[in-house]
């Protein structure tokens, strides 16, 4: 079996299969049978050529189907699950020098190997997570003191200013 470990963009046109599997899998969830243990199989073109799955492989596919459904492109990256600064910044969307700060502060966990700094995936994906919760409950504490009717300055203003007061939070929260 030959797997690409390249990066990867799929596009398909075929909307009417992305929507079959997807209805099957919505339809598949929507039974709701009591506890049932969930098992995947990928079918062959022969009867019995079939290889069960994965609970984390399924969860990946249907990613991938829903993400298509909804018309848009998919990428498969292959990672390692330590990466660099560079991919950890990359991963981010930060610069090198943040995600430096953001390691010595103690944001994220990592291990040196000799001069080099080496973090692994889980951890960044984890803080990846924790910034975004944090981002999401200041942008619906914001939300309830925004008025539609208030100049877009005003309501700028204000979004900074809560979005520093969040800040504050953490650096207090994290110090003790």
């Amino acid at each position: 079996m030959s797997a690409s470990m390249s990066q990867e963009t799929y596009l398909t046109d075929d909307n009417a299969g992305i929507a079959k599997i997807y209805d099957f899998l919505e339809a598949h969830e929507a039974a709701g049978r009591a506890h049932p243990v969930p098992r995947y199989f990928l079918a062959g073109a022969s009867v019995g050529d079939q290889v069960e799955i994965p609970e984390e492989i399924h969860r990946v596919l249907r990613q991938v189907i829903e993400s298509m459904q909804r018309g848009l492109a998919v990428t498969v990256a292959p990672q390692s699950k330590t990466l660099t600064t560079q991919q950890t910044a990359d991963l981010l969307s930060v610069s090198r020098p943040t995600v430096v700060k953001l390691l010595d502060s103690g944001d994220i966990p990592f291990e040196r190997t000799g001069t080099h700094r080496r973090i692994l995936l889980a951890d960044v994906l984890a803080f990846r997570e924790r910034r975004r919760r944090a981002q999401y409950d200041a942008l619906e504490e914001m939300s309830a003191g925004v008025d539609e009717e208030m100049p877009i300055d005003e309501v700028l203003s204000e979004l900074r200013a809560a979005r520093r007061a969040v800040a504050a939070k953490r650096r207090v929260a994290k110090a003790l």
